[in-house]
């Protein structure tokens, strides 16, 4: 979700706050006292109010206010909140969950792939690892991102599970917080590299046992990793 103008600068102000528990669950804010501390109208204060309630970050009430609800309450597959969270003391937590999340669907979506993937999938695949190893090899972090986020969608979206192509944008968020916050090797590792050109391979060649072991090496490795890191 990208938030423009006026309502996007309040969220980008309140979501980060509610994240890091600068603003306490159970706090009530008033949209007056929002209007009057941005510099902004009540329309815009309503818009960006009506997208925290989206997230279940907050909850509205006439005569009540505006209260912050508690984290087990929020959606926290909305992009956003994964963004907001890494931003904050709750990095570390954040990653291992995302991590965990990972390891339990991507080799499982790997797997379906092989049995369902289009032609089509199977050729953006083919090409996203070529693009991979082309970019790891110039240690373009930014564009071997962009086709990182690009493949790992593919592949849950060719399982033909809605549910875990529903999970690309989440996928995307982490992998985007991994390198926004350092936690990725300058050039990315050639093994790491040979492990999405197994996975594209097997998904083509029809070969689920391979597409998942292949994938779960990757999101292992890289939970394994992020551990070290983080500890």
């Amino acid at each position: 979700m990208d938030i423009q103008g006026l309502p996007g600068r309040l969220l980008a102000e309140l979501g980060p706050a509610i994240a890091s528990g600068e603003i306490p669950e159970g706090k009530v804010l008033r949209g007056e006292e929002l209007e009057a501390r941005f510099g902004v109208s009540r329309t815009v204060v309503r818009e960006a109010i009506r997208i925290l309630e989206s997230m279940r970050m907050v909850e509205s009430r006439r005569r009540v206010g505006i209260t912050v609800q508690p984290k087990s309450d929020w959606d926290v597959f909305d992009p956003l909140v994964i963004r907001w969270r890494l931003a904050g003391a709750d990095r570390p937590a954040q990653l291992r969950s995302l991590g965990s999340l990972r390891v339990a669907v991507e080799p499982a979506a790997a797997a379906l792939a092989a049995t369902h993937a289009t032609a089509d999938q199977c050729r953006a695949l083919s090409a996203l690892a070529v693009e991979l190893t082309v970019t790891a090899r110039a240690a373009d972090l930014e564009t071997f991102l962009r086709h990182d986020i690009a493949f790992h969608a593919t592949v849950l979206q060719a399982s033909g599970n809605e549910m875990f192509a529903h999970l690309g944008d989440t996928v995307g968020a982490v992998l985007t917080g991994r390198t926004e916050y350092h936690l990725m090797p300058h050039q990315p590792e050639s093994y790491a590299i040979r492990l999405h050109r197994e996975v594209a391979e097997a998904i083509c060649a029809g070969d689920p046992v391979h597409a998942e072991q292949a994938m779960r090496t990757i999101v292992s490795g890289a939970l394994e990793e992020l551990d070290k890191q983080l500890t």
